[in-house]
């Protein structure tokens, strides 16, 4: 960590917070589904979305150095000339901002080769609680130390404020095939999913939709999907050759999971197509419901036939619709739980729905979050993962960062959960804290 020189001028303002204990929450394009840049009562909302600019780009080291409010897809766009491209490819890439996906560590549909944003994060100007601005990580790909970068990448706001960004830029492969294959159940589509992996072929993306996710798309944005009960899009990049052969075992391991009909992209525009419907899928579902939940869970690859067969017998025993649409191929699912806010009952069926759903991620030994976050939506599911020693330790980290607690409260951990006698002036209202076991 290198402590930055600033203008004593500049170090007064920034230090305003913590020398007066108010809390304060950083928030950039707000295309979380979390909650995690939601303000806190009596704090300061520290806007970044105006830190536009890209500062500088060093294709021959393949990096490039932003603002925190640089749009996702910018980044693409501006070497996408030169035959480099940004990697993380979150859904809402073409909105959400590189600072948002610094705190929640985005992943997207491309994250089961290439990875999540921490691996493609190489350092930051990070500007602490206290005010004080140090430069963490660095240009290459290794820094002596701790993995700073790595422990601010996926905090969720809680630990201070990147306001410079180094990222690693990804060469164009030589060839990019994509392929959809249609399936009368979702269960056969997971076991596709699971001998495609199984069979040591690692496809740059492997999405499923069901048959809901299918009808929203078709919908919004026309992808002429076929009639099917689910579909899955997989992607296949690299040398030549190589997308060749591992095509044609894709196209086989289709077929013998009762794949009924195989598309293939011919063109750039046929490619673009298929990926609408998939980039899309979220906010289309608002088409087919007036109200829905967004869920994101994990669980192992190998359980999700038997997982998602799990989510279809709780959808029909408790009334509830449930639209999945996911990267299926590192098994992180984000269902859709729909129902009518105006319809007595219905929301609280969908969350408890919303939240079993959880429970059975957990069980199967997954996670309550792959890429969304914990922010304050899941807050209080954490206990389901880890114990109270296990966030006690956690805690520590945070508070060796904001011992005042005074970035972003509220998040990530049920509450109260403070640094020593340090609270500063943010106390958690007691209705928060109370019956978080019940609520799980």
């Amino acid at each position: 960590m290198r402590r930055t020189a600033s203008p004593v001028g500049g170090r007064c303002r920034r230090w305003l917070c913590h020398r007066e204990r108010i809390p304060f929450v950083p928030r950039g394009s707000g295309t979380g589904l979390s909650g995690g840049a939601l303000p806190v009562p009596g704090c300061v909302v520290i806007g970044l979305s105006r830190m536009r600019e890209i500062l500088h780009v060093d294709l021959l080291n393949q990096r490039i150095v932003v603002q925190p409010g640089v749009i996702n897809l910018w980044v693409t766009q501006r070497v996408a000339p030169d035959g480099f491209y940004y990697a993380p490819d979150p859904s809402s890439q073409q909105v959400c901002s590189i600072g948002g996906n610094v705190a929640e560590n985005s992943g997207g549909a491309h994250c089961l080769k290439y990875g999540f944003t921490v691996n493609h994060v190489l350092g930051m100007t990070f500007v602490q609680p206290d005010g004080e601005v140090v430069e963490i990580g660095g240009p290459t790909l290794d820094t002596p130390g701790y993995d700073l970068p790595g422990v601010v990448v996926g905090s969720e706001g809680t630990l201070g404020i990147a306001t410079e960004i180094t990222l690693r830029l990804t060469r164009k492969p030589e060839t990019v095939q994509t392929l959809l294959a249609a399936f009368d159940g979702i269960e056969a589509a997971g076991e596709a999913v699971s001998a495609i992996i199984g069979a040591g072929i690692v496809p740059a993306a492997v999405e499923m939709m069901d048959r809901l996710a299918i009808e929203a798309a078709e919908a919004a944005v026309h992808a002429n999907y076929p009639d099917a009960q689910a579909i899955l899009i997989v992607e296949l990049d690299g040398p030549a050759t190589e997308v060749a052969q591992q095509h044609a075992q894709v196209e086989d391991i289709c077929r013998a999971s009762g794949a009924g009909e195989l598309r293939v992209a011919r063109s750039d525009e046929e490619r673009a197509l298929m990926w609408r419907g998939r980039k899309a899928a979220f906010a289309a579902v608002g088409r087919i419901s007036p109200s829905y939940i967004v869920q994101d869970g994990v669980i192992p690859r190998t359980a999700l036939p038997q997982v998602l067969r799990e989510i279809e017998e709780l959808s029909r025993a408790n009334g509830v619709r449930v639209a999945n649409v996911f990267h299926a191929g590192d098994g992180n699912l984000h269902p859709l739980v729909l129902y009518d806010e105006h319809e007595p009952g219905a929301e609280a069926r969908a969350e408890e729905v919303a939240a079993e759903i959880l429970r059975r991620c957990v069980a199967h030994g997954g996670s309550i979050t792959g890429e969304h976050g914990v922010g304050a939506d899941k807050r209080a599911y954490m206990p389901a993962m880890f114990t109270e020693d296990d966030m006690a330790t956690h805690q520590l980290l945070r508070c060796a960062f904001d011992p005042e607690h005074l970035c972003n409260p509220d998040k990530v951990y049920p509450t109260p959960r403070l640094c020593g006698e340090a609270p500063g002036r943010y106390q958690p209202h007691p209705a928060e804290v109370a019956g978080l076991a019940e609520r799980f």
